[in-house]
């Protein structure tokens, strides 16, 4: 038979959830971690997806009562309608910046700086085929006018990101030379994007790291879900030097999406202990927003908001999360944390601890062999995919006979 280690605890700031023996402990990857949300932005370009002007209120209003470091609020010179949500949200923002973004013409950034936003995002394509086949425009070109939008940008007295668009498909070499022009014209942020989602953790770590070293200004990264690794991609860029990160919430946005803001914050919070300052307590009210606003639903198994992301059916799971609820989950993000709420669900494969916990939770007082029985009814009753409610629950209780607590002697 096999002997349990015994686990020894480290000591760790009370507000947390410690770490376990043999868990990741080191915690000095990432020294500063600050969020850009562009829910607004690149979520709304998310493909059926349009939000209004209020729901851009709305949301951007969550988003600075939170605390997150940066708003990208929308595109200026897209519409009046656009104009006016940034304009309003930059006027309305407590403890946010806001940004507006910008393609490298005279247009685009006359309208940012019009709209009275904090930070204009000004960027251009870098990859040979962007250049070729969608601006039809040389590398030189491309450099100019990157330039030329962020001189304009510091002139007006206004901060400036640069972004290379699809970095990570970009010739390195031209890479740095773009950047390093656009530190030299005064930008006070260099984004590198993942815009075709093609990044792998280590290769982006290594290109942002190159990045880092090469240029003055600070650091933000800008990573695509296409192949599911953009919250993996956010923090390997945090810990390669980047000193911020672009999300959205739900990790909507163009194809697969983005980096969630839920996901690469509550990493940041619980795996890394880097804070961040935002107010994770409302993370789950913000998800419910955002899905409600872009008709986008969250999968039921999605990291920290879904559905099922704090709930156990399987017997062994549930009867060790009523124990401890360490037992089965991260232990270092809670519920709480996140303003979500566990649940024992009840179905297939529950066992004999869940059915006892929800029929005490609901005043019965059931015995060993009324466990098992109404244990026996809800798994038959699971197995044929049908929802265990407690109406069901309370209607096998009352079949079985288990009386409430106040009246068993």
């Amino acid at each position: 038979m096999l002997q349990c280690p015994t686990i020894q605890r480290a000591r760790r700031d009370p507000r947390r959830i410690e770490f376990f023996q043999g868990t990741l402990d080191s915690t000095s990857e990432i020294t500063e971690a600050r969020i850009f949300d562009t829910t607004l932005r690149d979520g709304e370009q998310s493909p059926r997806t349009s939000f209004s002007y209020d729901d851009k209120r709305e949301i951007a209003a969550v988003l600075d009562d939170m605390g997150t470091h940066v708003i990208e609020a929308g595109f200026p010179v897209n519409s009046d309608a656009e104009f006016e949500a940034v304009r309003d949200i930059a006027e309305s923002a407590q403890n946010s910046e806001v940004c507006g973004l910008a393609r490298v013409v005279d247009e685009d950034v006359e309208a940012a700086l019009d709209s009275g936003v904090d930070l204009v995002h000004v960027f251009v394509s870098t990859s040979d085929v962007q250049l070729q086949d969608s601006m039809h425009a040389t590398r030189e070109e491309a450099k100019q006018a990157a330039v030329e939008s962020v001189e304009r940008v510091t002139e007006a007295g206004v901060e400036c990101m640069f972004s290379p668009m699809d970095a990570t498909r970009t010739d390195e070499d031209f890479l740095i030379e773009v950047v390093q022009a656009a530190d030299a014209a005064g930008a006070d942020w260099v984004n590198i994007p993942d815009t075709c989602g093609v990044a792998t953790p280590r290769r982006f770590y290594d290109m942002v790291e190159k990045v880092v070293d090469a240029i003055d200004a600070r650091v933000d990264v800008h990573t695509h879900d296409d192949f599911g690794l953009a919250a993996a991609n956010a923090l390997s860029g945090f810990e390669a030097g980047a000193s911020q990160s672009q999300v959205s919430v739900n990790g909507i946005g163009e194809r697969a999406g983005n980096a969630a803001y839920e996901e690469v914050v509550m990493a940041l919070e619980s795996l890394y202990d880097v804070e961040t300052h935002i107010d994770t307590t409302r993370i789950t009210e913000l998800s419910r927003l955002v899905e409600d606003r872009s008709s986008i639903p969250v999968p039921a198994n999605k990291p920290v908001v879904g559905e099922n992301a704090f709930s156990h059916e399987s017997g062994i799971h549930a009867a060790g999360v009523i124990e401890n609820s360490d037992t089965f989950e991260p232990g270092v993000m809670t519920p709480e944390m996140v303003g979500a709420e566990r649940e024992l669900v009840l179905g297939k494969h529950t066992g004999q601890h869940s059915v006892r916990e929800r029929l005490v939770d609901a005043g019965y007082d059931p015995t060993e062999e009324e466990v098992r029985e109404v244990t026996r009814r809800v798994k038959d009753y699971g197995a044929e995919k049908k929802r265990v409610t407690m109406d069901v629950l309370e209607k096998f209780a009352r079949e079985v006979g288990v009386t409430e607590e106040e009246v068993r002697v």
